[in-house]
């Protein structure tokens, strides 16, 4: 008997790319494999999402990572290089790079490179926290079309601050103004990530970034991803390795957080923050047993924790629990949290067995 396991299901990752595609026909697809593919493992990901056109990451390493494993298709580092250091090792891997501040703009400049980068000028349109501000674009874009590291057409991106909140208008705001100073580039342009690609058609421009989305897992908090036609890939389960009746007024776990109110049955899922399911789970967070939602009871331990079967339940040890995925989006599991769904999948540790569904 295994204990908590996470099934990626790699055909859902191929129905979630042509989701996306249905829904930015007209736009590049980017998969961001970045923080180990969400979670869901980054080689596996990056050989299956065949139909991408390129992939994003967040560090050298993992761009790295995917040419050792044979990925020859283009690969964007979102957040730049770190340090002039890096720069032959871009341009020996055939890296692209995003450049948003003044520091990456002088190393490139006075790099001596075997051959030039395709770079993505960061703007920040709005959220202001990467990016070169609107007053600097100009001087930017000069220097990087005079600089001879810099491959030709020069590539432009940006990123929202609010695209998850349908009702702020801020987003427009954001794309007129990534527009208006994008509009004699040559080069091909991006500004939607997940939201951007589910809620913001006009800004799909040449390349979507498809992150959380093609995981399954919606970016907007209100509305599930099935409900975009999307399907979770990680389904997340361990078994039941107790069954224990509990009297009323009896406490459970670590400080009796919670005191049974009836006369029921406990199960002990072999689970918790040990192997990333979050401590701060509330008493109510639900998991799915034997197809039927039963709140999480107690305090999560390292190893384990306790659901409220019922008092008529006839689950028993070796049953599997759910406990995001499949029946049971873990979007609905991060807002009993407090945290989003992201947060949740990333975070399992390596005693989460893997296992892929091809």
């Amino acid at each position: 008997m295994k204990a908590a396991t996470a099934y990626v299901n790699l055909h859902a990752l191929q129905h979630n790319l042509e989701q996306v595609k249905a829904q930015a026909p007209n736009s590049k697809v980017m998969a961001i494999v970045k923080a180990n593919g969400y979670g869901h493992g980054l080689d596996q990901i990056a050989e299956h999402a065949t139909s991408a056109d390129a992939f994003g990451v967040a560090r050298v390493e993992e761009a790295i990572r995917l040419r050792a494993s044979g990925v020859v298709k283009p690969i964007l580092l979102l957040e730049g290089f770190y340090a002039a250091q890096d720069l032959p090792v871009l341009a020996a891997n055939n890296l692209q790079t995003a450049v948003h501040c003044e520091e990456q703009l002088a190393a490139l400049e006075q790099a001596e490179l075997d051959s030039p980068l395709v770079v993505w000028l960061k703007i920040d349109s709005g959220m202001h926290r990467l990016g070169v501000n609107p007053d600097q674009y100009q001087e930017f874009v000069t220097r990087l079309e005079a600089c001879p590291n810099v491959a030709k057409p020069l590539r432009f991106m940006s990123h929202f601050g609010y695209a998850d909140e349908l009702d702020k208008n801020i987003t427009n705001e954001q794309t007129e103004l990534f527009l208006s100073l994008t509009r004699d580039c040559e080069g091909e342009r991006s500004i939607a990530a997940s939201s951007g690609i589910l809620a913001w058609p006009n800004s799909h421009l040449d390349w979507v970034r498809a992150g959380i989305i093609m995981y399954g897992v919606s970016s907007i908090g209100d509305k599930p991803a099935h409900e975009f036609g999307f399907k979770p890939l990680m389904t997340l389960k361990s078994p039941l390795i107790a069954v224990r009746d509990v009297k009323k007024g009896d406490s459970v776990g670590y400080s009796g957080t919670w005191t049974s109110e009836r006369d029921t049955k406990v199960g002990v899922i072999a689970i918790g923050y040990g192997d990333g399911y979050p401590r701060t789970a509330p008493y109510g967070t639900p998991v799915l047993v034997n197809g039927r939602r039963v709140p999480m009871a107690g305090r999560v331990s390292m190893d384990m924790m306790t659901v409220d079967l019922g008092p008529d339940a006839t689950d028993q040890v070796g049953d599997l629990a759910t406990l995001w995925g499949d029946g049971l989006p873990a979007e609905e599991v991060a807002s009993h949290v407090g945290t989003i769904a992201y947060e949740l999948v990333t975070k399992l540790t390596s005693r989460v067995e893997v296992e892929y569904i091809k």
